[in-house]
């Protein structure tokens, strides 16, 4: 009972140190992106001032557009459009590395089996019970409760545009790992409490539905918030609740760490095209002049 309390308050306390320099982080980024963008429209008004500017625009006409539609920060389908396609094909990318890895090579299988190992002194009976409760909140039952509450809300409070690229995203990352468990079939650790799976191992369903349904119910929730703090404070805690997910999954034996990280990446893909498709929709409301439902 002793190692289980010191486990649990040293978790907590690498949760809360990471929180600290999570949002340490996040202001030196704000603060070094705002000297960018000045540098940048200093650059700007002195080619302008040149006659530089123009003269590209004129030699390039097409390119140029093409990096103004691409690059421009204020609009979602320009900068970050961009950098969430950058990001899905990274990892997509990632994803692909790990299958190939998990295939051909056997050091995924070694760091796999260490982990497994590593954290085998935490599997008290404490713990397995605490993280018993949160593995069943990454269940199939669980979300799609949640999923179910989330789309009655949004139709509830006009936000109906939001639903479809919610289901887009459980669905299809559901879609992808089952997939990828019976075309891999990879065999389960073995159990070590009462849970129990029958389904193959990679990825990880509860990491790849986890990502899914908590993560775009903090950016339905994070979108409307006011301040940076309070979006970051969401994101924050849903990113711990997600992780904490994914590893009752490694501490109760039911999967290796590399299925989890792979339900992570399948999961964050289509949270991505989740989140361009609601953006996408926003966008068109605004197009027509309709009522904006966000």
């Amino acid at each position: 009972m002793t190692w289980a309390l010191i486990s649990m308050l040293v978790m907590v306390a690498i949760i809360v140190a990471l929180r600290l320099a999570a949002w340490w982080a996040l202001r030196v980024v704000s603060h070094l992106f705002g000297k960018s963008v000045a540098v940048l429209r200093q650059v700007r008004a002195r080619e302008n001032v040149s006659g530089l500017g123009d003269r590209f625009r004129t030699s390039f006409p097409g390119t140029t557009r093409v990096l103004a539609a691409r690059l421009t920060p204020s609009r979602f389908a320009g900068l970050p459009l961009t950098l969430i396609v950058i990001a899905a094909l990274y990892i997509a990318a990632l994803f692909g590395g790990l299958v190939d890895e998990l295939l051909e090579a056997d050091e995924l299988v070694r760091l796999d089996e260490w982990i497994n190992q590593t954290i085998a002194p935490m599997r008290t009976r404490g713990i397995i019970t605490v993280f018993i409760w949160i593995t069943d909140l990454g269940g199939s039952v669980a979300l799609v409760a949640v999923a179910l509450a989330t789309s009655g809300l949004l139709w509830a409070h006009r936000r109906g545009n939001i639903i479809a690229p919610l289901w887009l995203t459980i669905l299809g990352s559901q879609f992808t790992t089952n997939a990828g468990k019976y075309v891999l079939v990879r065999q389960r650790p073995e159990f070590v409490a009462e849970v129990a799976a029958i389904t193959p191992s990679f990825p990880s369903g509860h990491a790849t539905s986890a990502m899914a349904v908590y993560g775009f119910i903090a950016y339905i929730i994070a979108r409307d918030l006011m301040t940076t703090r309070q979006r970051f404070e969401i994101i924050y805690w849903t990113a711990v609740l997600i992780s904490l997910i994914g590893f009752s999954r490694m501490l109760l034996g039911l999967h290796y760490a590399s299925d989890v990280a792979a339900g992570f990446l399948v999961g964050g893909f289509w949270l991505l095209l989740g989140f361009v498709l609601a953006e996408h929709k926003q966008h068109q409301n605004h197009s027509t002049g309709k009522a904006s439902d966000f």
